[in-house]
């Protein structure tokens, strides 16, 4: 979801609820959404992808 259709949802949940967003809402869990949808989500390391790829935890060696 992208901070534009998160905006567009509060604004029509704030012209029926009197202008507010409640905080248990719809509206307010697509905001929460949106906002964690920015770049370098999920990765918190820029340019490297989040998973399997990323050099920074390597597996452990098998032992038999």
């Amino acid at each position: 979801m992208t901070k534009a259709d998160a905006s567009r949802i509060a604004s029509a949940t704030a012209k029926q609820t009197g202008g507010q967003t409640p905080k248990d809402s719809f509206a307010a869990r697509a905001q929460s959404a949106a906002s964690g949808n920015e770049a370098g989500w999920p990765s918190k390391h820029e340019g490297k992808p989040s998973g399997g790829g990323r050099d920074n935890n390597p597996p452990a060696p098998k032992t038999r």
